[in-house]
């Protein structure tokens, strides 16, 4: 986009475009998503920032009527393949804070310099400063929802000091810790608005690498020290439509008992998972009932450092950054998509909370149905899941690590030995890192490593590369359903080039066409 289509939608307040950029306005030292309901500046007090750690870095302060901290992600760092966006992925999942920028460079294989220099030219900001960004949201969050004290907050969001997490509050939000709890509102009912005053018209929540992805909702106190009885309430935000009966029906479908659990009628459901995160493990609810641009989500985290990770890799499990109106326009310029389109706006790819345990499960769903897969998962859970300390409801264990898989007899799985040795060879290069499928991995280096292990084709390849490692376009034509939806729509995968690079949600537009005894 050039400046002036920018502040055109900036006029016009479109939401389709918060997160994609962020402007200042001079006069004010203020920065704003485009949808901001406040008063248009003139064009020539303005200017633009790819991210929200650039404006920050530029010296403007975050809207306190927009929230521009809190905007869905730009779905520009999925479609990515190069290193700007595999950093801002690793970013996102909290690889700076756990490893400093040196780990990110190192993930990324090039120098620290050259990192600072290649994010610096290109979004305004360096790693540092983005993580930054991050981290101040999650305050905020943490804040605004728990009775967690100060200094509690500080090292749970990833500030390396009290001070360090006071000085950068002061400089992104004008206030200070004490005056943003102050700020928070009340608890609300259960049939009132929650947080208006982090609500933006259209649509709230979410983020950019830089953020968080969420947006608070007032939630009375919270136990200090952990993620309280009812968690940590949250808003995952989205932009555009979205198709939620799908998604859950998706993930419905595939649900591993003791792991996952949906429960609920469809229309109301709540998908509820367990999570092992970076410091300790996780238990997450996301409820199906939309609120405006938002899902509302509860996390119990054992360890608050977690949070920022956690909400990542959720928002990549339910694709909340995906860019509808981008995806719609290309695949709906095909006459036999255009209908399929049509009829399920703000259709999602679905990624994953954990990459190696969904390379393990393709494996597991290799050559059988969606059912048998379901069934494969549960003995595996069964015989070698970890059990969570206290069973959450019908939550009960964690799903196996690829070190505990790498050495088992699998003997529990009801499955020829040549796929458990597979499962092995799997379980074991994931372990030893001879593949990597982590927030920041080379998308045709991951693949090509899966096809070298024995007992992988490009089937199971594919579809770890578009749902572990979250790429936006991959087609399976080899894939029975895929075919099938296609001949029932009269699509031709030989012109699946002018789908590009959004051939994961033609997929799935091709599965839900097809019968629903063999979609997807």
């Amino acid at each position: 986009m050039s400046e002036d289509s920018r502040y055109e939608a900036v006029c016009s307040r479109d939401a389709r475009f918060d997160g994609q950029f962020f402007f200042g306005v001079t006069t004010t030292g203020i920065y704003c998503r485009p949808s901001c309901p406040a008063t248009t500046p003139r064009r020539k007090n303005v200017r633009f920032f790819p991210t929200s750690a650039a404006a920050q870095g530029a010296g403007f302060r975050a809207c306190r009527r927009c929230r521009p901290d809190a905007v869905p992600g730009s779905a520009e760092w999925n479609a990515r393949a190069d290193s700007v966006g595999r950093a801002m992925r690793m970013i996102g999942d909290g690889v700076v804070d756990r490893e400093g920028v040196s780990g990110l460079a190192a993930r990324l294989g090039y120098s620290a310099r050259q990192v600072q220099r290649q994010l610096t030219a290109e979004l305004g900001a360096g790693p540092v400063a983005l993580a930054r960004a991050q981290r101040a949201h999650t305050a905020r969050i943490l804040l605004r929802t728990t009775d967690l004290r100060a200094s509690e907050i500080a090292f749970a969001a990833g500030f390396s000091s009290v001070r360090q997490f006071n000085d950068t509050l002061r400089a992104i939000y004008a206030a200070t810790p004490t005056e943003l709890r102050a700020a928070r509102p009340e608890k609300p009912s259960r049939s009132g608005p929650a947080e208006a005053a982090d609500g933006a018209p259209g649509a709230s929540g979410g983020a950019l690498p830089g953020a968080s992805g969420m947006v608070p909702r007032g939630s009375g106190g919270v136990p200090r020290g952990s993620g309280g009885a009812a968690g940590v309430p949250l808003r995952l935000a989205y932009r555009g439509p979205y198709d939620t009966a799908q998604v859950f029906d998706y993930l419905a479908r595939r649900a591993i008992a003791g792991v996952e659990e949906m429960v609920g009628a469809p229309g109301a459901r709540t998908y509820r998972r367990t999570l092992r995160l970076p410091h300790a493990c996780a238990v997450v609810e996301v409820d199906e009932r939309p609120g405006d641009g938002w899902l509302e989500c509860r996390l119990r985290l054992t360890e608050l450092r977690d949070l920022t990770t956690a909400i990542q890799r959720i928002r990549r499990l339910f694709d909340l950054d995906a860019d509808p109106y981008a995806v719609a326009e290309r695949l709906g310029a095909d006459a036999a998509l255009a209908p399929l389109v049509a009829a399920r706006p703000g259709l999602r790819s679905p990624g994953t909370a954990d990459p190696a345990e969904l390379a393990v499960r393709a494996v597991l769903g290799q050559q059988v149905s969606v059912a048998a897969g379901r069934v494969l998962g549960d003995a595996l859970v069964t015989a070698y899941g970890e059990p969570l300390a206290r069973p959450d409801g019908g939550l009960t264990r964690l799903f196996p690590r690829a070190e505990d898989l790498a050495g088992a007899p699998l003997t529990e799985l009801g499955m020829p030995e040549g796929r458990r040795a597979t499962l092995r060879t799997l379980a074991t290069a994931l372990a030893d890192g001879a593949v990597r499928l982590d927030a920041g991995a080379e998308r045709d280096r991951a693949e090509k490593e899966l096809l070298g292990l024995r007992g992988i084709g490009p089937w199971t390849a594919g579809y770890i590369r578009m749902r572990a490692l979250g790429d936006p376009d991959v087609l399976l034509e080899s894939d029975v359903a895929v075919r099938a939806g296609a001949r029932a729509a009269g699509a031709h995968l030989e012109d699946s080039e002018s789908w590009r690079p959004w051939r994961s949600y033609a997929m799935h537009h091709l599965w839900n066409a097809a019968r629903p005894a063999r979609t997807g």
